[in-house]
């Protein structure tokens, strides 16, 4: 699960003040504490994340011998599943 970060309210009690009047006279959205506001669709900048890390792999994976992608499986599966092997 992707961590988010939660927006804060003001420290400033005028910057809170003036926050909390805003939202009243609904010239602000809402922001209950702890809740993300709706971003909508995903951004574009993770879905260039996800596209460049899709390609990465397989560019990694392409580049190495089956000796390579043999010691990095099984480094994986010792870091995964807590077993000795993978040093």
């Amino acid at each position: 699960m992707p961590r988010t970060r939660t927006p804060r309210r003001p420290k400033d009690p005028n910057q809170l003040a003036y926050q909390i009047l805003q939202e009243a006279t609904g010239q602000a959205p809402k922001q209950e504490p702890g809740t993300e506001p709706d971003r909508g669709d995903e951004s574009e900048a993770v879905k260039r994340g996800r596209k460049g890390g899709a390609r990465g792999g397989k560019a990694r994976a392409g580049a190495m011998t089956a000796k390579e992608r043999s010691e990095a499986a099984r480094k994986a599966a010792a870091a995964r599943w807590g077993k000795a092997g993978g040093a």
